[in-house]
Protein backbone atom coordinates (compact mmCIF):
# COMPACT_ATOMS: atom_id res chain seq x y z
CA UNK A 1 0.00 0.00 0.00
CA UNK A 2 1.40 3.37 -1.05
CA UNK A 3 0.88 6.34 1.26
CA UNK A 4 0.56 9.90 -0.08
CA UNK A 5 0.26 12.95 2.16
CA UNK A 6 -1.56 16.03 0.93
CA UNK A 7 1.14 18.59 0.14
CA UNK A 8 0.44 21.53 -2.18
CA UNK A 9 4.14 21.75 -3.06
CA UNK A 10 4.24 18.20 -4.43
CA UNK A 11 2.21 17.10 -7.44
CA UNK A 12 -0.02 14.06 -6.88
CA UNK A 13 0.93 11.50 -9.53
CA UNK A 14 -2.35 9.61 -10.04
CA UNK A 15 -5.34 10.57 -12.16
CA UNK A 16 -8.98 9.51 -11.76
CA UNK A 17 -8.86 7.56 -8.52
CA UNK A 18 -11.77 6.01 -6.61
CA UNK A 19 -11.56 6.50 -2.84
CA UNK A 20 -13.47 5.89 0.36
CA UNK A 21 -13.31 9.02 2.53
CA UNK A 22 -13.60 9.17 6.31
CA UNK A 23 -11.77 8.85 9.61
CA UNK A 24 -12.26 5.06 9.83
CA UNK A 25 -11.35 4.74 13.52
CA UNK A 26 -11.62 1.04 14.31
CA UNK A 27 -12.36 -0.04 10.73
CA UNK A 28 -15.69 -1.56 11.78
CA UNK A 29 -18.22 -3.24 9.46
CA UNK A 30 -19.75 0.12 8.50
CA UNK A 31 -16.35 1.44 7.44
CA UNK A 32 -15.68 -1.72 5.47
CA UNK A 33 -18.93 -1.31 3.57
CA UNK A 34 -17.81 2.21 2.57
CA UNK A 35 -14.43 0.88 1.43
CA UNK A 36 -16.03 -1.96 -0.54
CA UNK A 37 -18.15 0.52 -2.51
CA UNK A 38 -14.98 2.32 -3.58
CA UNK A 39 -13.42 -0.91 -4.83
CA UNK A 40 -13.39 -1.00 -8.67
CA UNK A 41 -15.15 -3.84 -10.47
CA UNK A 42 -11.93 -4.67 -12.30
CA UNK A 43 -9.39 -6.13 -9.89
CA UNK A 44 -6.60 -4.66 -12.01
CA UNK A 45 -7.71 -1.10 -11.18
CA UNK A 46 -6.32 0.51 -8.04
CA UNK A 47 -8.38 2.31 -5.41
CA UNK A 48 -7.72 4.17 -2.21
CA UNK A 49 -8.81 5.49 1.15
CA UNK A 50 -8.68 9.18 2.06
CA UNK A 51 -8.40 9.93 5.75
CA UNK A 52 -7.31 12.71 8.11
CA UNK A 53 -4.50 12.95 10.65
CA UNK A 54 -4.78 13.99 13.36
CA UNK A 55 -8.39 12.96 13.78
CA UNK A 56 -10.49 16.18 13.68
CA UNK A 57 -11.72 15.43 17.20
CA UNK A 58 -8.11 15.47 18.46
CA UNK A 59 -7.52 18.77 16.67
CA UNK A 60 -10.56 20.55 18.11
CA UNK A 61 -10.44 18.95 21.60
CA UNK A 62 -6.77 18.29 22.39
CA UNK A 63 -7.39 17.94 26.15
CA UNK A 64 -10.09 15.31 25.76
CA UNK A 65 -9.44 11.76 26.99
CA UNK A 66 -7.96 9.46 24.32
CA UNK A 67 -10.70 7.96 22.17
CA UNK A 68 -8.95 6.15 19.31
CA UNK A 69 -9.85 2.47 18.92
CA UNK A 70 -6.59 1.72 17.15
CA UNK A 71 -3.18 3.26 16.63
CA UNK A 72 -2.40 4.81 13.26
CA UNK A 73 0.10 2.06 12.43
CA UNK A 74 -2.56 -0.57 13.16
CA UNK A 75 -4.97 1.20 10.83
CA UNK A 76 -2.35 1.13 8.06
CA UNK A 77 -1.82 -2.60 8.58
CA UNK A 78 -5.54 -3.39 8.47
CA UNK A 79 -6.17 -1.22 5.40
CA UNK A 80 -3.43 -3.11 3.61
CA UNK A 81 -5.03 -6.40 4.67
CA UNK A 82 -8.34 -5.17 3.21
CA UNK A 83 -6.64 -4.77 -0.16
CA UNK A 84 -6.42 -0.97 -0.21
CA UNK A 85 -3.78 0.07 -2.76
CA UNK A 86 -3.36 3.76 -1.91
CA UNK A 87 -3.77 5.75 1.30
CA UNK A 88 -4.30 9.48 0.95
CA UNK A 89 -3.60 11.21 4.25
CA UNK A 90 -4.72 14.81 4.67
CA UNK A 91 -3.11 16.66 7.61
CA UNK A 92 -5.93 18.20 9.64
CA UNK A 93 -4.59 21.71 10.22
CA UNK A 94 -6.02 25.12 11.08
CA UNK A 95 -5.98 25.98 7.36
CA UNK A 96 -7.97 22.85 6.49
CA UNK A 97 -10.45 23.36 9.33
CA UNK A 98 -11.58 26.74 7.99
CA UNK A 99 -12.10 25.65 4.37
CA UNK A 100 -15.75 25.84 3.45
CA UNK A 101 -17.23 22.69 1.88
CA UNK A 102 -16.96 24.02 -1.70
CA UNK A 103 -13.31 24.95 -1.29
CA UNK A 104 -12.47 21.60 0.32
CA UNK A 105 -13.99 19.60 -2.53
CA UNK A 106 -12.59 21.83 -5.26
CA UNK A 107 -9.12 22.36 -3.84
CA UNK A 108 -8.37 19.01 -2.13
CA UNK A 109 -10.48 16.37 -3.89
CA UNK A 110 -10.61 17.83 -7.40
CA UNK A 111 -7.59 20.02 -8.11
CA UNK A 112 -5.04 18.14 -6.01
CA UNK A 113 -6.08 14.48 -5.90
CA UNK A 114 -7.98 14.43 -9.25
CA UNK A 115 -10.60 12.06 -7.83
CA UNK A 116 -13.36 10.76 -10.05
CA UNK A 117 -15.26 8.69 -7.44
CA UNK A 118 -15.72 9.35 -3.70
CA UNK A 119 -17.59 7.08 -1.29
CA UNK A 120 -18.71 8.32 2.14
CA UNK A 121 -20.93 7.10 4.95
CA UNK A 122 -24.39 8.66 5.21
CA UNK A 123 -23.39 10.54 8.39
CA UNK A 124 -20.11 12.00 7.05
CA UNK A 125 -19.62 15.74 7.55
CA UNK A 126 -16.91 17.97 6.08
CA UNK A 127 -15.82 21.58 5.69
CA UNK A 128 -15.81 24.51 8.11
CA UNK A 129 -18.12 23.88 11.08
CA UNK A 130 -19.11 20.53 9.52
CA UNK A 131 -21.46 22.35 7.13
CA UNK A 132 -20.92 19.86 4.33
CA UNK A 133 -22.99 16.67 4.17
CA UNK A 134 -23.70 13.88 1.70
CA UNK A 135 -26.28 15.89 -0.24
CA UNK A 136 -23.94 18.86 -0.66
CA UNK A 137 -20.99 16.64 -1.62
CA UNK A 138 -23.11 15.07 -4.35
CA UNK A 139 -24.08 18.47 -5.66
CA UNK A 140 -20.53 19.89 -5.69
CA UNK A 141 -19.10 16.65 -7.03
CA UNK A 142 -21.55 16.59 -9.91
CA UNK A 143 -20.38 20.02 -11.07
CA UNK A 144 -16.74 18.87 -11.02
CA UNK A 145 -17.15 15.44 -12.60
CA UNK A 146 -16.75 13.53 -9.33
CA UNK A 147 -19.18 10.66 -8.81
CA UNK A 148 -20.31 10.47 -5.18
CA UNK A 149 -21.66 7.27 -3.61
CA UNK A 150 -23.26 7.33 -0.16
CA UNK A 151 -23.13 4.15 1.91
CA UNK A 152 -26.07 3.41 4.20
CA UNK A 153 -25.48 3.14 7.94
CA UNK A 154 -25.32 -0.52 8.95
CA UNK A 155 -27.20 -1.84 11.98
CA UNK A 156 -27.00 -5.08 13.91
CA UNK A 157 -29.54 -6.55 16.32
CA UNK A 158 -28.53 -4.09 19.05
CA UNK A 159 -27.63 -0.73 17.53
CA UNK A 160 -26.30 1.25 14.60
CA UNK A 161 -22.70 0.24 13.99
CA UNK A 162 -20.40 3.14 14.81
CA UNK A 163 -17.08 3.90 16.49
CA UNK A 164 -19.06 5.58 19.30
CA UNK A 165 -21.11 2.43 19.92
CA UNK A 166 -17.94 0.32 19.99
CA UNK A 167 -16.31 2.65 22.53
CA UNK A 168 -19.42 2.38 24.72
CA UNK A 169 -19.40 -1.42 24.55
CA UNK A 170 -15.73 -1.55 25.55
CA UNK A 171 -16.18 0.98 28.36
CA UNK A 172 -19.01 -1.15 29.77
CA UNK A 173 -16.98 -4.37 29.62
CA UNK A 174 -18.58 -6.01 26.56
CA UNK A 175 -15.76 -6.72 24.07
CA UNK A 176 -17.92 -9.38 22.42
CA UNK A 177 -20.47 -6.67 21.47
CA UNK A 178 -17.66 -4.51 20.11
CA UNK A 179 -16.37 -7.49 18.13
CA UNK A 180 -19.73 -8.02 16.43
CA UNK A 181 -19.56 -4.44 15.15
CA UNK A 182 -15.89 -4.71 14.18
CA UNK A 183 -16.31 -8.00 12.33
CA UNK A 184 -13.38 -9.41 14.32
CA UNK A 185 -12.18 -9.55 17.91
CA UNK A 186 -11.32 -6.16 19.40
CA UNK A 187 -7.52 -6.11 19.64
CA UNK A 188 -4.71 -3.99 21.00
CA UNK A 189 -1.60 -4.18 18.83
CA UNK A 190 1.82 -3.07 19.95
CA UNK A 191 5.38 -3.83 20.91
CA UNK A 192 6.07 -5.78 24.09
CA UNK A 193 7.77 -3.48 26.59
CA UNK A 194 9.49 -4.11 29.89
CA UNK A 195 7.34 -3.88 33.01
CA UNK A 196 8.24 -4.14 36.67
CA UNK A 197 8.51 -7.97 36.36
CA UNK A 198 6.28 -8.44 39.43
CA UNK A 199 4.23 -11.08 37.63
CA UNK A 200 7.30 -13.26 37.18
CA UNK A 201 8.06 -13.14 40.92
CA UNK A 202 4.45 -14.23 41.58
CA UNK A 203 4.76 -17.17 39.20
CA UNK A 204 2.68 -15.51 36.48
CA UNK A 205 5.01 -13.75 34.01
CA UNK A 206 3.27 -11.19 31.83
CA UNK A 207 3.89 -9.23 28.67
CA UNK A 208 3.17 -5.50 28.81
CA UNK A 209 1.67 -3.16 26.21
CA UNK A 210 1.20 0.59 26.45
CA UNK A 211 -2.30 2.02 25.98
CA UNK A 212 -1.20 5.61 25.28
CA UNK A 213 -3.62 7.57 23.06
CA UNK A 214 -6.12 4.70 22.96
CA UNK A 215 -9.67 4.48 24.29
CA UNK A 216 -9.49 2.49 27.54
CA UNK A 217 -11.77 -0.54 27.91
CA UNK A 218 -13.32 -1.25 31.31
CA UNK A 219 -10.60 -1.92 33.85
CA UNK A 220 -10.43 -5.55 34.92
CA UNK A 221 -9.51 -9.08 33.88
CA UNK A 222 -10.31 -10.54 30.46
CA UNK A 223 -10.07 -13.88 28.72
CA UNK A 224 -8.00 -13.21 25.63
CA UNK A 225 -5.98 -14.51 22.73
CA UNK A 226 -2.43 -13.24 22.21
CA UNK A 227 -1.06 -13.47 18.69
CA UNK A 228 2.71 -13.05 18.48
CA UNK A 229 3.33 -11.42 15.11
CA UNK A 230 7.13 -11.36 14.97
CA UNK A 231 10.06 -13.46 16.15
CA UNK A 232 10.56 -17.18 16.60
CA UNK A 233 7.43 -17.65 18.75
CA UNK A 234 4.92 -16.52 16.09
CA UNK A 235 1.50 -17.98 16.76
CA UNK A 236 -1.71 -17.68 18.79
CA UNK A 237 -1.95 -18.38 22.52
CA UNK A 238 -4.63 -18.34 25.22
CA UNK A 239 -4.15 -15.66 27.86
CA UNK A 240 -5.56 -13.94 30.92
CA UNK A 241 -5.29 -10.16 30.53
CA UNK A 242 -5.35 -7.34 33.03
CA UNK A 243 -6.23 -3.81 31.89
CA UNK A 244 -5.98 -1.07 34.47
CA UNK A 245 -3.94 0.57 37.20
CA UNK A 246 -2.87 -2.51 39.25
CA UNK A 247 -4.24 -1.15 42.58
CA UNK A 248 -2.80 -3.92 44.80
CA UNK A 249 0.58 -2.22 44.48
CA UNK A 250 -0.62 1.37 44.36
CA UNK A 251 -2.37 3.02 41.42
CA UNK A 252 -0.14 3.23 38.37
CA UNK A 253 -0.41 4.39 34.76
CA UNK A 254 -3.04 2.24 33.00
CA UNK A 255 -1.57 -0.48 30.82
CA UNK A 256 -2.28 -3.94 29.46
CA UNK A 257 -0.64 -7.00 31.02
CA UNK A 258 -1.16 -10.44 29.51
CA UNK A 259 -0.23 -13.73 31.12
CA UNK A 260 0.13 -16.18 28.24
CA UNK A 261 -0.92 -19.62 29.46
CA UNK A 262 1.87 -22.22 29.52
CA UNK A 263 4.40 -19.75 28.11
CA UNK A 264 7.33 -18.07 29.83
CA UNK A 265 9.81 -17.10 27.08
CA UNK A 266 11.20 -13.59 26.68
CA UNK A 267 9.49 -11.72 23.80
CA UNK A 268 10.50 -8.13 24.62
CA UNK A 269 10.46 -5.99 21.49
CA UNK A 270 8.23 -8.34 19.52
CA UNK A 271 4.98 -7.16 17.94
CA UNK A 272 1.83 -8.75 19.36
CA UNK A 273 -1.93 -8.47 18.99
CA UNK A 274 -4.04 -9.00 22.12
CA UNK A 275 -7.70 -9.82 21.38
CA UNK A 276 -10.21 -9.42 24.20
CA UNK A 277 -12.76 -12.26 24.18
CA UNK A 278 -14.81 -11.55 27.29
CA UNK A 279 -14.70 -9.64 30.57
CA UNK A 280 -14.16 -11.82 33.64
CA UNK A 281 -14.13 -9.51 36.67
CA UNK A 282 -13.42 -5.91 37.75
CA UNK A 283 -9.98 -4.78 38.86
CA UNK A 284 -9.52 -5.48 42.58
CA UNK A 285 -7.14 -4.38 45.32
CA UNK A 286 -5.99 -7.48 47.21
CA UNK A 287 -4.82 -7.49 50.83
CA UNK A 288 -1.78 -9.64 50.07
CA UNK A 289 0.25 -11.20 47.25
CA UNK A 290 -1.06 -14.61 48.34
CA UNK A 291 -4.67 -13.52 47.80
CA UNK A 292 -3.73 -12.11 44.40
CA UNK A 293 -2.02 -15.36 43.35
CA UNK A 294 -5.07 -17.35 44.46
CA UNK A 295 -7.31 -15.21 42.27
CA UNK A 296 -4.89 -15.31 39.32
CA UNK A 297 -5.09 -19.11 39.38
CA UNK A 298 -8.88 -18.86 39.04
CA UNK A 299 -8.56 -16.22 36.29
CA UNK A 300 -6.31 -18.49 34.24
CA UNK A 301 -8.70 -21.45 34.58
CA UNK A 302 -11.58 -19.30 33.28
CA UNK A 303 -9.44 -17.91 30.45
CA UNK A 304 -8.50 -21.44 29.39
CA UNK A 305 -12.16 -22.52 29.38
CA UNK A 306 -13.32 -19.46 27.43
CA UNK A 307 -10.60 -19.61 24.76
CA UNK A 308 -11.10 -23.37 24.36
CA UNK A 309 -14.68 -22.65 23.26
CA UNK A 310 -13.37 -20.54 20.36
CA UNK A 311 -10.95 -23.20 19.21
CA UNK A 312 -7.77 -22.38 21.10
Amino acid sequence: MKIFKYNEKVQFPIEKLSVAMGNFDGLHLGHRSVIDLARPKKSSEKFGVLTFDPHPREFFFPDQKPFRLMAQTTKYMKLKTLGVDILLEVPFTKQLSVLDPNDFVNKVLHQYFHLDHVVIGADFKFGHQRKGDAKLLKSIGSSLGIKVTVASIIKNEMTEISSTAIRKALKNGFPERASKMLGEWYSVVGEVIEGDKRGRTLGYPTINLELDNLHLPKFGIYSAVVKILTGKHKGSYSAAVSIGERPTYGKQKPNLEAHILNFSDDIYGEEVSVSLICFQRPETKFSSSEKLIEQMQKDCIIAKQVTKKIGM
